[in-house]
């Protein structure tokens, strides 16, 4: 069967070239042609295999039944007979080809985009426009802009940021889409039915794929393009926690639960996970990497890319798209390439090829996509231009040489946002350079004009964008979309968080702090202690000074006993989150990781710890500089350290009672100071950077006496 494929393959590779160079208008004629030659062979691979192969459940609303052979298909192009893209039972590569084939340049254009895609009342990169609750209708206006949506800076030409549903599908011949909407399972569930229901009226009865961005985890740094923040989905750690857990048992589980919860709603895409390392601390995506060793990252990825996946892609599968190729964690001076001051990633370190370690592993797991990121190398062989424009860093590195074989997604506006390095080619320009490097799904528009003038304009690209849609096909096929992309709406609500989830996540939430200070042995709290629980965090809402949030036990299951004071304290127990600028509110101004930079009072932080010994816990979406509260000075009255990652203050309480006894690791370096900081190098993860580096080091962490 493989070697008819193959050569099936390509016969039509050879057939496309030929026919086009004789007449480029004839590039579907004469894949049509080597298909009808290769009917009689897939013929004879049809029989063998109905011995074999089991009925899949086919989810139709419009597309009638065909039966044949005592088995039933969709006629998804209702013309009333068996195309082979219909025909489950063959190869997803004979089905692919056979698509493309039916598929118009105009469809193959729109096909190659993806774009956010919003409910009714979801206003999402926009002011809202009432105050109606979002519902699982579709949202039907288009959202053109002419400001960068990152950026807030005005656009040389507008764009077209998210199409109305119905135009997007019927008009755009979109098929793959970003849900940004935080909602119920049952409100996605039932919007994820009505446009697959669309896409299966259509001419080919293509069905669609949704994406998002995380969707289970605990953030203090939730925003669109990033995170969703916390759902209706079962909530885990931030990346950093599933990856202090140091349990890659539990970190596959947690991958599996929740695919289980994406594909309950219809959600069979994830823009997700980094693969980037955190070796410079101050960038402002470090909550959403698995920390800064190389080798660790790259076993916590294969390890979500098999939960979410599977062994290989099959209709239970949630599809990864990993990121950010070829690692974007090491911007110049922190920045990040969403700007144009922080376009530049840097290696004074020589430390590029430790970047890859985590993308191979991703696609030796058999990640479905890889996504490059904004940034241009500098200090490298490569030609300083951003990644999805650089040939010898997608084609050459990335396909050949990495031999990754599956979907290369541009991030979101390399074309007419963040085009760095290719500022003074036109957008045609850009797209053609982009297709020549690689890229086989674009991110940021859901206009398909300029691409598909780009194609007109270059015929020499109609084999790229063949090749791009047979990709993206081949990803829906294994994925099953094709045969049923429908979901039980009443279902998911059960599925989605339901308690024995909901009870792994709370392990893993425990599992994620790591105790790294214990000196007098004050930990865990002893029994009766009065403790005085502040959860200090300021931003959004949050009064700029001032105490943070008192913890009041309700139905106190603890040992220790809250008083609403420090006064009336034996102990205060001190969780303090910092937060750095948002990202989307960056302005190029340096970056730095000290508590007062970092919306933390550091005068009312170091009176409160003055009054009664503290039990100091961090939350580490950087690795913070302490130094200003945890220093000669202080720590006699500091009697022990924890670090967290995005967890709940029930899952804290746990560990600093002893209901829970930690064994957390550090996912990466601490600095001593910011002088520290300023002086490291972006590349180098901070395990190697010079001693008197570090505070707490890469993987430190402590368990209780009696408990090692």
């Amino acid at each position: 069967m493989k070697t008819v494929v193959e050569m099936f393959h390509g016969l039509i590779v050879t057939a496309q070239t030929a026919m086009h160079r004789r007449q480029k208008t004839c590039v579907t004629a004469s894949v049509g042609i080597v298909v009808l030659v290769f009917l009689g062979a897939f013929q004879t691979l049809r029989q063998p295999a109905r011995a074999k192969v089991e009925q899949p459940v086919l989810g139709s609303r419009s597309a009638k039944t065909l039966e044949v052979g005592g088995l039933k298909f969709k006629d998804l192009n209702k013309n009333g007979r068996l195309d082979l893209y219909e025909d489950w039972r063959l190869p997803a590569e004979a089905r692919a080809q056979d698509l493309v084939a039916h598929m118009s340049i105009a469809e193959k254009v729109g096909f190659m985009l993806i774009s956010s895609t919003r409910l009714q009342n979801d206003w999402a990169f926009e002011a809202p426009k009432n105050k109606e609750p979002i519902t699982s209708q579709f949202n039907e206006e288009d959202l053109v802009t002419s400001t960068n949506m990152f950026t807030r800076k005005q656009l040389p030409v507008p764009i077209m940021t998210a199409a109305g549903t119905t135009k997007a599908v019927t008009q755009f011949h979109q098929r793959h889409f970003i849900l940004r909407a935080n909602v119920s399972a049952r409100t996605t569930a039932e919007w994820a039915n009505r446009l697959q229901a669309l896409c299966e009226s259509q001419p080919l009865g293509i069905p669609a794929i949704v994406a998002s961005n995380p969707r289970n985890h605990i953030t203090t740094a939730a925003a669109v393009g990033t995170s969703v923040g916390t759902t209706a989905f079962s909530k885990w750690p931030g990346e950093l926690g599933l990856s202090a857990m140091r349990d890659l048992k539990l970190t596959r589980e947690f991958a599996d639960i929740a695919r289980q919860e994406w594909a309950a709603v219809g959600l069979r895409k994830g823009y997700m996970y980094m693969a980037d390392l955190s070796t410079e601390p101050r960038w402002q995506r470090v909550d959403g990497t698995f920390g800064e060793n190389a080798e660790w990252v790259a076993q916590m990825i294969t390890q979500v890319v098999l939960g979410f996946q599977g062994p290989t892609l099959s209709p239970t599968s949630v599809a990864l798209t990993t990121k950010h190729f070829p690692g974007g964690g090491a911007g110049e001076g922190g920045q990040d390439p969403h700007f144009d001051w922080g376009k530049k990633e840097v290696f004074p370190g020589g430390q590029f090829q430790n970047n890859l370690i985590p993308f191979k592993a991703a696609i030796k797991a058999g990640t479905s996509a890889i996504m490059p990121y904004y940034s241009m190398p500098v200090g490298t062989k490569y030609e300083q231009i951003a990644y999805a424009y650089n040939k010898a860093v997608i084609k050459d590195l990335l396909r050949t040489e990495l031999g990754f074989k599956g979907i290369i997604n541009s991030d979101t506006g390399p074309i007419e946002m963040m085009p760095w390095g290719a500022e003074e080619l036109t957008i045609t320009q850009r797209y053609h350079r982009a297709l020549q490097a690689g890229v086989n799904l674009f991110s940021g528009t859901a206009d398909p004009a300029e691409l598909l003038k780009t194609v007109e304009g270059n015929p020499d690209d109609v084999p790229l964008i063949n090749d791009s849609v047979r990709r993206l096909l081949l990803e829906k096929f294994a994925l099953g979309l094709f045969e049923n992309p429908y979901v039980d709406e009443v279902a998911a609500e059960t599925i989605v968080n339901n308690p024995k989830s909901a009870a792994r996540a709370a392990v893993a939430l425990r599992k994620s702090i790591v105790l790294l200070r214990n000196d007098v042995k004050a930990l865990p709290l002893k029994a009766k202690t009065k403790v005085y629980f502040e959860s200090y965090q300021k931003g959004g809402n949050a009064p700029a000074t001032g105490a943070g949030e008192v913890y009041a036990a309700k139905g106190n299951s603890y040992p220790v006993e809250f008083v609403s004071t420090p006064e009336a304290a034996d102990v205060v127990l001190l969780w303090l989150k910092p937060m750095s600028k948002s990202l989307f509110a960056s302005d190029g101004s340096p970056l730095y990781l000290s508590l007062s930079k970092n919306a933390v009072e550091v005068p009312y932080i170091k009176a409160l710890m003055a009054k009664k010994p503290t039990i100091l816990a961090v939350n580490y979406s950087n690795p913070w500089v302490i130094d200003e509260v945890y220093n000669a000075s202080t720590k006699s009255r500091c009697q022990g350290v924890l670090a967290t990652f995005g967890t709940t203050p029930e899952a804290l309480l746990d560990v600093v009672t002893g209901k829970f006894n930690p064994t957390g690791k550090m996912p990466f370096t601490t600095p001593v100071s910011e002088e520290v900081v300023q002086k490291q190098q972006e590349d180098v993860p901070g395990y190697k950077e010079a001693p008197g580096y570090a505070l707490f080091k890469y993987d430190e962490g402590l368990s209780y006496p009696g408990n090692q």
